[in-house]
C-alpha cells in the first residue's frame, strides 16, 4: 500500500480512513476507555502490514513504547519463538520478582532447552504479564503482532492469556492475520476489523501513484484484476513496465476479465498451493480460469474426461476456489490469473478449444474462446468477434464492444479493415469514457492505414482523448486541422471534429481558438449534425446573438426525437447548459444517463456525469449534484480522465464552502489541483478560484474572498473575464465580498466593464447576476431597482441559490431603511432556500436579519421553538435518525442537524435522549 518511503504516512495510506480511525481509537483506549485489543484481518496483500506500520508510527508520535513480532512460516514449529521476538527488548527482566524472572529465564534464557520439559505454562504467562506490566509502568505500550497465522501455538497461548488481562494496564494489542488464519484464541473473543478491498477511487489513486502508472486499456484491466487489492495494484504495474502484461488478452477479456500475468510475489501469495495439487485438480482449475465464468455445467461439458466436482475438491480445501449452487468461484481474481499463467500456451489453447465446443450455442463466448486459441491472424474468428461487438453495442455495452473490436482488429489480415475495426473500437471506448484507451487505439489505426478519411477519423478520436486528459492545445492542433481539411470533402466528419474541438476550446477559454472555431464553422456547409453545430456555435460566443443560438438549440432538440445517440444528447445538453437553459440541460443530460443505464452501461462515462453534476448544482439540486460529482470522480479516476477528476473535486469543494465547511473546502480544492497546470485549462482555474473564494467568504475572511474572486478578472485598465464564460457568474459574489472588504470602487470597475460588453441580450440568469452585482455596488436608493430586477427577472427560479442571495441582499437593504415588512418577505424567501440547500453560513445570516427585522419565529426567545424546530425535535424524540427525519420532511440531514443544534440550548438539554421529557414540558408552538 505504500507508494514511497520518503513521504509522510497518512497521505500514502490511501482509502483507509475508517481503518486509521479504528487504530486511533485503539491507541486512545490505553487509559481503559475502550477495548484494548483489536484483531486486523484481510486477504493477502490487503495492506494489513501497512496499517500495523502506521499504528507503530502513530504510537511513537504519542510516546508509546513499541513491542512487535512478525510471524514466520519457517519458525511456526519453534516453541515460543514469537513471544521471544516480542519480548526480546525487555529481557531478561531485571527488577522482576525472582519467581517471574525464573519463569522467563526457563523459557528464554541461555539454558532454556534443558528446562523445556519442566516449563510451567501458567508461571510463564504470569511472568510475561509481569514483564509487560513493569515496562508499561514507565510508559504506555503498544504490542504489535503481524502475520499471526504463522505464530507457533505456544506464543498464541501466551498472547491470548496476556490479551485477556490488559484491563487496568496502559497496554494495547493489535494483532493482524489473514482472514482464514486468525488464531483460534483470537477468532471470537476480541473486536475484529476486516481490511477489505480499496474503493474504486482509492484504487485508481494508488495506481496513479506508482512510478510507471498504466494508461488506457491496461489501466482498466489492472483495476479489474486487482479487485481493490493494494499489493496487486503495486505489483501488476511493475509487471506491465517489464513487458509481462503486454498482449495478455485471452477469452476472459470478453467473459470474465483478462487474466494478467503475475509477479513472483503475487504468485507466492495467491497460488502457493497450486504446485502441490493433483494433476486432475490443476487441469480442472485451468478450465475454470480459461472459462471466465463460474458455471459448473460449462466446465463439465468442456472436460468430460474429468470428474470435475471431485477434481476441484482439493482446490476447494486449499481455499483456492469455492464450489456452491452450481458455480465455481475463485477466492480472488488473482487466483485465476495465477492458475491461467502457470499453464503452458498449449495447455491454455486446448482448454479454450474445449470451452468453445462446449458453448457452441453461445456465439459471443465461442468467439472469445476461439480468439484466445488463435495462433495468428484469422479472418473467420475476427468476423465472429466483430459480430459479437455489434451485439454488445446494440445493448449499449460500449466497453465490451471496444474490447471485442480491438481483438478482432488484431486477428484481421486486411490492413484497411483492421484500421476500420480499430476506429470502431476507439469510438466505443470513447462512449464508454476511456480516453487513454481511445488514444492508444486511434494512434494504431492512423499508423495502419493511408486512407485520408480513416486517418482523419483517427485524429478526431485522438483529439478527444487528448482534450479529456487536459492536453487541450495538442487536442486542438489535431481537431481544428481535421475540421478545416475536411470542411469541403467530408462536412459530416468536419462538423464532428469541430464539435469535439469545442469542448477543449471552452476549457482553454482562449479567444484565438474561439475565433478559429467560428471561422472553420463557416467553411462547413450543410447541417448533418445540428447538435454538434449548436454546441460549436454556443462555445464560440454564448453571450451575443442569443436568438440565433436559441434557434440552433431548438433545431438540435427537435432532432433528438429522430437521433437519440449519446453524441447528440451530450451536445444538446452541453449547449443548453452554456446558454443557461439549465432545466433543459438537466433533463437532456439526465436522459443521456438514462440511455446508458437502460443499455447496462451506467457508470461508464465520466464526462456526461460531470456535466450533469454541474447543471444540477446550478439548478439547486445540491444533494444530487454531489452524488453525481462523486460518481464522476471515481469513473474519471479509473479512466484517467483528468479534466473530470479535477472538475468533480472542485465542485465538491465548492459545495463544502457553501455548506459552511471552509476547512474541508480549502483542503479539497488544494487536492483537486495538486500537480495540475491550471494555465492549460482556464475554466478549471476560474472554478478553483471561486471554490477557495467562497471558502474564505464562509469563514468570514472577506478580504481573502475578494482577492480570490477578483483574480477571475484581469487587472487591466478595463478588466475582462479571465474565462469568457465561467468568470461572469461570479460577479455577484465578487461584489458581495467587495462591499464587506472595502473594495467597492475596484469591483465597480469590473462590473461596469463587463456590463458594457453584455448590454445586448444576456441570458436571464446572467442578467440577474449583473443586476445583483450592480445593486450591491450602488449607493443610495438607486440600488433598489437593481435588487428587484435580480429577484423578479423572468425564469430566475431556475437558479434558486443565486436568487436567494439576491433576496437576502434586498432584504438587508430594506431593513437598513426601516422597511421591515418588505424586508421580512425577502429574508424569509432567502432563509427557506438556504435551509433547503443546507447553505449554513447564509442560513445563519438570513435568520439573524429576520430577527433584526422583527420576525417572531426568527426572534423567538431561548426555549421557544419555531414550528419547524418543534417538528424536527418531536421526530427525533421518537427515535428517528437525522437521515430518517430528512427523508420525511424533504430536508437534508445537515439541515436537520442544524435545527437540532439550535433546539438543544433552547430546551436546556445536552443529549437526544432528553428530548421526550423536555418536549413534554414545553408549551405547544402555534402552527
Amino acid at each position: 500500500m505504500r507508494t514511497g518511503t520518503d513521504r509522510p504516512a497518512d497521505p500514502v495510506v490511501l482509502g483507509r480512513a475508517a481503518e486509521l480511525a479504528r487504530l486511533d481509537g485503539l491507541l486512545g483506549a490505553v487509559d481503559g476507555g475502550g477495548p484494548q485489543v483489536l484483531v486486523l484481518t484481510g486477504e493477502p496483500g490487503a495492506g494489513k502490514s501497512t496499517l500495523v506500520d502506521r499504528a507503530a508510527e502513530r504510537g511513537r508520535e504519542l510516546g508509546f513504547g513499541i513491542l512487535r513480532v512478525r510471524g514466520s512460516e519457517g519458525e511456526s514449529g519453534l516453541g515460543l519463538s514469537g513471544v521471544h521476538q516480542l519480548l526480546h527488548p525487555l529481557l531478561p527482566g531485571d527488577g522482576l520478582p525472582a519467581a517471574h524472572r525464573d519463569a522467563l529465564d526457563r523459557a528464554f534464557g541461555p539454558g532454556a532447552a534443558e528446562y523445556e520439559l519442566k516449563l510451567d505454562q501458567l508461571s510463564l504467562c504470569v511472568g510475561v504479564l509481569a514483564l509487560i506490566g513493569a515496562a508499561a509502568a514507565r510508559r504506555p505500550l503498544l504490542l504489535l503482532v503481524d502475520d499471526a497465522q504463522w505464530l507457533d501455538l505456544g506464543s498464541v497461548d501466551v498472547l491470548a492469556f496476556l490479551a485477556r488481562r490488559l484491563e487496568g494496564r496502559p497496554v494495547v494489542l493489535l494483532l493482524a492475520a489473514r482472514e482464514e488464519g486468525v488464531p483460534a484464541r483470537f477468532d471470537r473473543d476480541f473486536p475484529q476489523l476486516t481490511v477489505g478491498p480499496l474503493s474504486r477511487t482509492a484504487a485508481g489513486q494508488l495506481l496513479d501513484a506508482q512510478p510507471d502508472p498504466p494508461r488506457g486499456k491496461a489501466r482498466a484491466e489492472i483495476l479489474g484484476q486487482a479487485a481493490g487489492n493494494p499489493l496487486a495494484l503495486i505489483e501488476l504495474p511493475r509487471a506491465l513496465a517489464r513487458g509481462r502484461v503486454a498482449g495478455a488478452v485471452d477469452a476472459g477479456a470478453g467473459a470474465g476479465g483478462a487474466a494478467l500475468p503475475l509477479t513472483a510475489r503475487l504468485e507466492n501469495l495467491f497460488a502457493a498451493d497450486l504446485a502441490g495439487l493433483p494433476a486432475p485438480t490443476r487441469q480442472a482449475l485451468l478450465v475454470v480460469a480459461a472459462a471466465g465464468t463460474a458455471d459448473l455445467t460449462d466446465l463439465i461439458r468442456a472436460a468430460p474426461e474429468l470428474d470435475v466436482v471431485r477434481a476441484l475438491d482439493p482446490a476447494e480445501r486449499a481455499g483456492l476456489v469455492k464450489v456452491a449452487d452450481g458455480r465455481v468461484l475463485p477466492r480472488h481474481p488473482l487466483v485465476r490469473s495465477a492458475v491461467y499463467h502457470a499453464a503452458s500456451f498449449h495447455e491454455r489453447r486446448q482448454a479454450h478449444l474445449a470451452l468453445a465446443a462446449a458453448v457452441a450455442g453461445e456465439p459471443d463466448r465461442r468467439a472469445w474462446h476461439l480468439a484466445a486459441a488463435a495462433t495468428g491472424q484469422d479472418a473467420e474468428v475476427a468476423d465472429a468477434l466483430a459480430e459479437s461487438a455489434g451485439r454488445a453495442r446494440g445493448r449499449g455495452g460500449h466497453a465490451a464492444a471496444a474490447t471485442a473490436l480491438e481483438r478482432a482488429a488484431e486477428l484481421t489480415p486486411d490492413p484497411q479493415l483492421r484500421a476500420r475495426r480499430l476506429l470502431a473500437a476507439a469510438q466505443s471506448a470513447m462512449f464508454a469514457g476511456h480516453p487513454q484507451w481511445v488514444g492508444e487505439m486511434s494512434g494504431r489505426a492512423g499508423e495502419t492505414t493511408d486512407d485520408p478519411r480513416l486517418r482523419a477519423e483517427a485524429s478526431l478520436l485522438g483529439g478527444w482523448a487528448l482534450g479529456v486528459t487536459l492536453r487541450h492545445e495538442d487536442a486542438l492542433a489535431l481537431l481544428l486541422g481535421v475540421a478545416e481539411a475536411t470542411a469541403g470533402s467530408a462536412p459530416d466528419l468536419a462538423l464532428g471534429a469541430l464539435s469535439t474541438a469545442a469542448t477543449s476550446v471552452y476549457n482553454t477559454g482562449a479567444s484565438s481558438y474561439r475565433a478559429e472555431l467560428s471561422r472553420i464553422g463557416g467553411l462547413i456547409e450543410g447541417d448533418g449534425d445540428p447538435a454538434g453545430r449548436a454546441w460549436a456555435l454556443a462555445v464560440a460566443d454564448p453571450h451575443h446573438e442569443r436568438p440565433l443560438l436559441m434557434g440552433h438549440l431548438a433545431r438540435a432538440s427537435a432532432e433528438l426525437g429522430r437521433d437519440e445517440s449519446l453524441g447528440s444528447l451530450t451536445a444538446v445538453g452541453g449547449t443548453a447548459w452554456i446558454l443557461d437553459e439549465t432545466e433543459q440541460a438537466v433533463r437532456v443530460l439526465g436522459r443521456t444517463i438514462d440511455v446508458l443505464r437502460r443499455a447496462g452501461s451506467a457508470g461508464t462515462n465520466a464526462t456526461v456525469t460531470q456535466a450533469l453534476a454541474l447543471a444540477l448544482f446550478e439548478n439547486g439540486s445540491w444533494a444530487a449534484a454531489e452524488e453525481a460529482a462523486d460518481e464522476a470522480f471515481w469513473m474519471a479516476t479509473e479512466a484517467g480522465a483528468d479534466n473530470v477528476t479535477v472538475g468533480a473535486r472542485l465542485l465538491r469543494a465548492t459545495l463544502c464552502a457553501l455548506r459552511g465547511d471552509p476547512v474541508a473546502a480549502r483542503t479539497r480544492a488544494a487536492e483537486a489541483v495538486r500537480g495540475v497546470d491550471l494555465r492549460r485549462s482556464v475554466s478549471l482555474q476560474v472554478r478553483h478560484r471561486h471554490a477557495v473564494g467562497m471558502a474564505a467568504f464562509a469563514a468570514g475572511d472577506h478580504a481573502g474572498a475578494y482577492e480570490q474572486l477578483r483574480a477571475v478578472f484581469t487587472r487591466d485598465f478595463r478588466p475582462t473575464p479571465v474565462h469568457y464564460h465561467a468568470s461572469l457568474y461570479y460577479l455577484g459574489d465578487l461584489a458581495a465580498a467587495a462591499v464587506r472588504a472595502g473594495r467597492s470602487d475596484d469591483a465597480r470597475t469590473v462590473v461596469e466593464a463587463v456590463t458594457r460588453d453584455l448590454a445586448y441580450d444576456p441570458s436571464p440568469r446572467l442578467a440577474a447576476v449583473l443586476h445583483r452585482a450592480t445593486a450591491l455596488l450602488t449607493d443610495g436608493d438607486d440600488a433598489e431597482r437593481g435588487f428587484r430586477a435580480a429577484v423578479d427577472g423572468p425564469g430566475t427560479d431556475c437558479w434558486p441559490f443565486e436568487k436567494a442571495l439576491a433576496h437576502l441582499d434586498l432584504g438587508e437593504w430594506l431593513r437598513r431603511r426601516r422597511r421591515g415588512a418588505e424586508a421580512r418577505r425577502h429574508l424569509g424567501a432567502a432563509l427557506e432556500c438556504f435551509e433547503r440547500l443546507d447553505a449554513r453560513p447564509w442560513t445563519e445570516r438570513a435568520a439573524a436579519e429576520l430577527r433584526a427585522a422583527g420576525t417572531a419565529g426568527a426572534g423567538a426567545p431561548a426555549g421557544e421553538l419555531t414550528p419547524q424546530e418543534r417538528q424536527i425535535a418531536e421526530l427525533a424524540a421518537q427515535g428517528l435518525t437525522n437521515r430518517d427525519i430528512a427523508a420525511r420532511l424533504y430536508l437534508s440531514p445537515r439541515t436537520v442537524g442544524y435545527h437540532l443544534h439550535k433546539v438543544f440550548p433552547k430546551l436546556g438539554i445536552t443529549a437526544r435522549a432528553q428530548l421526550r421529557d423536555a418536549l413534554a414540558t414545553e408549551p405547544e408552538t402555534p402552527r
